[in-house]
């Protein structure tokens, strides 16, 4: 990180992206966890996107409810369940395949009752961020820092 005398360490660019990730999570509409998705190509951004009911539907917050924490489903589980599209799919839907390709995404995330948390995509937006060619996933790892992969490690292993 860069020391800049006057305003002080001046962030790197996975950090400052990261940064705006978690400002877009503000307009989550989720009542459990807000996210917050960037893609950028090379250090520009060309789409965001964060967690909130499909166009036209009526989201948790207007509904004051969340069906999943209402029947006690635990976080990462039954996803079917949920009226919310994830924020790296609102930010890959928003994006042209040429922007997607070779692209960074980056994604923050708090729990509403705990504070940040783990953001690594969840197998679902995994095969998203795959089939879009995106190149580099940087995530929020829940403890003030982040992890940087590339999608293709998560094919490893596969039966």
């Amino acid at each position: 990180m860069e020391i800049n005398e006057r305003w002080g360490e001046r962030p790197g660019w996975d950090e400052y992206f990261l940064n705006i990730a978690k400002a877009v999570s503000l307009r989550a509409t989720c009542l459990r966890r807000k996210y917050g998705a960037v893609i950028t190509k090379d250090n520009i951004i060309v789409s965001t996107g964060y967690n909130g009911a499909p166009r036209g539907m009526r989201d948790c917050l207007e509904e004051g409810q969340c069906t999943r924490k209402k029947l006690g489903v635990p976080h990462g589980q039954r996803y079917e369940l949920c009226h919310s599209v994830h924020a790296e799919a609102n930010a890959i839907i928003r994006a042209s395949m040429s922007q997607l390709t070779g692209a960074t995404i980056y994604v923050a995330g708090a729990d509403c009752d705990t504070g940040e948390c783990d953001s690594e995509p969840c197998m679902m937006c995994k095969r998203m961020v795959l089939n879009a060619g995106i190149a580099r996933v940087a995530y929020a790892d829940g403890n003030s820092g982040f992890t940087v992969v590339n999608p293709l490690d998560w094919l490893e292993g596969r039966v």
